[in-house]
């Protein structure tokens, strides 16, 4: 029955941080003067490389030290 909870969780904190990290590179980007738009365009791919690295080091932290722990990870 709590199988569905996760995948909620999960997909809505997806949803709000991206929608979050649009509108905040977007104001930014809207500020910019013309020389300073290539600027910003850097750094926010740079924050979605580091976010994505973040969370793909987070998840194997995790995978990990479950795995040390003993707890079953196997798909049904």
């Amino acid at each position: 029955m709590w199988d569905w909870v996760p995948v909620v969780f999960v997909t809505f904190k997806v949803f709000a941080l991206g929608t979050a990290m649009f509108f905040a590179i977007k104001w930014h980007f809207d500020r910019a003067e013309v020389g300073d738009r290539r600027a910003v365009l850097r750094m926010g791919g740079t924050m979605a490389a580091v976010f994505t690295l973040a969370l793909v080091g987070v998840g194997l932290v995790a995978f990990v030290l479950s795995s040390k722990l003993g707890l079953d990870l196997r798909l049904p």
